[in-house]
């Protein structure tokens, strides 16, 4: 791997006007200190999210390894990024699994990584053109900002399992977030979660007996998802996951556009690749247990912290991801957290998903002046917000469509209808 990236400068330092590229590296030891940062900076939001959804965490964390190393491969080893869980999973994997238990939701998670890998191949052939004319900034801020808000009752329930321990957490992650510079400060949902943790062992509501049975190597839980061949009634997953494939797209091209701007390098030209490297790892960690994965926005904090922007660093973060994946003591420890260490970190984290959705219209200046955005985002965030839901047939045969899935189709369907009538008529 030596031969594969360039020593930035002397290996050990960093001029104010310069970052270290992604074929660049620093010294192995500091590479290896800010690989580790990286899974330390993803941890606290990767292992949520199978933890809220009933998922095995070990199974999680080692196909969120496996996934980045993938990404770093079909990317040709330019783009730097680590592959979490996306929380845009939460809402359609709850469902599925009410209905249909893990394996339902398994063969929903499969489906959108597939999905996301064709899509992947098309931007690769035809570019991304095509993807801005689908989901405008208006249409992109709509759909992740009710993903987020939509999920705020999940938050409450867990915060009101336990309130002391929840507003503790709470409040660790606030104060971390505003006494704390650079990297620290960047882990303030990891640091919060630890700290919650503490109080909730200290109040008496952790139970370390599973720890202590746990073995300290060993392959994580695998599951299959259950076949829709044999059970019809599973393709009616299909219309709750599909709106995910939305936000993965809109946060993959964040993610390229963002590491373009701050290292001076163009890589949108890799918008298909990493598209299809961020399927192809979704489909693998559908496939035997896992969550899907995303490019994910805590890296893209350290990079512009640390201003190292290497890949070499990358290998490191999915490689350690691998050994934790590969510890079933780190995973009963993660099984441990309370629901009130949850609903603590929940509460902001759902909270900032809605509000990145609306980051997306500031950072675009999106014009709220002209009805169609109006009506694009109030309607979407409605529908979100409400949870809004539709049954369509009945028995095991119906399929219930709920805020999710209701509320992008009305954010895709409502502005470019308007917006064609507008033209028509003139009366944008």
């Amino acid at each position: 791997m030596a031969t594969l990236w360039t020593l930035h400068g002397d290996g050990k330092t960093i001029r104010p006007d310069t970052v270290v590229a992604p074929d660049e590296r620093l010294t192995w030891p500091r590479t290896i200190g800010i690989g580790a940062q990286h899974v330390v900076a993803m941890f606290g939001a990767t292992f949520l999210v199978p933890l809220l959804t009933h998922f095995p965490p070990s199974t999680t964390l080692l196909f969120s390894g496996i996934g980045t190393i993938a990404f770093l491969l079909i990317t040709g080893n330019r783009l730097p990024s680590y592959l979490g869980s996306s929380f845009a999973f939460i809402a359609p994997i709850t469902a599925a699994t009410a209905e249909h238990g893990m394996g339902g939701a398994l063969f929903g998670i499969l489906a959108v990584g597939i999905l996301l890998a064709i899509v992947g191949g098309i931007v690769i052939w035809t570019g991304t053109g095509w993807i801005d004319a689908l989901m405008p900034p208006i249409v992109a801020g709509a759909i992740v900002a009710l993903i987020g808000f939509n999920l705020a009752p999940a938050a409450v329930t867990n915060f009101s399992t336990s309130p002391l321990v929840a507003v503790i957490t709470l409040a660790a992650i606030i104060l971390c977030t505003v006494l704390f510079r650079g990297m620290l400060g960047r882990m303030s949902i990891f640091v919060g979660v630890v700290v919650g943790y503490i109080a909730a062992v200290l109040l008496g509501a952790v139970d370390f007996a599973p720890v202590a049975k746990a073995a300290w190597v060993g392959l994580p839980t695998f599951t299959l998802p259950k076949n829709p061949f044999t059970d019809s009634s599973l393709w009616g997953l299909l219309l709750v996951f599909l709106p995910v494939v939305l936000v993965l797209i809109a946060e993959n091209v964040g993610h390229i556009r963002a590491v373009t701007q701050m290292t001076g390098k163009d890589v949108n030209v890799l918008t298909g690749r990493a598209l299809l490297a961020d399927g192809l790892a979704t489909t693998l960690a559908g496939f035997f247990g896992g969550s899907g994965t995303t490019t994910y926005g805590e890296n893209i904090g350290v990079m512009a912290a640390t201003k190292v922007y290497s890949t070499a660093a990358y290998w490191v973060a999915g490689i350690v991801a691998v050994l934790l994946g590969l510890s079933p003591k780190v995973g009963a420890v993660l099984n441990t957290i309370p629901a009130g260490v949850l609903g603590g970190a929940t509460l902001a984290l759902y909270g900032l998903i809605g509000v990145v959705g609306i980051k997306i219209w500031l950072d675009n200046k999106v014009d709220f002046s002209k009805p169609k955005n109006q009506f694009t985002a109030a309607v979407a965030l409605v529908i979100g917000v409400g949870n809004l839901t539709w049954t369509i047939g009945s028995g095991k045969t119906g399929i219930q469509l709920g805020g999710i899935v209701l509320g992008t189709v009305a954010a895709i369907v409502i502005y470019h209808l308007m917006n064609a009538i507008g033209r028509v008529r003139g009366t944008d």
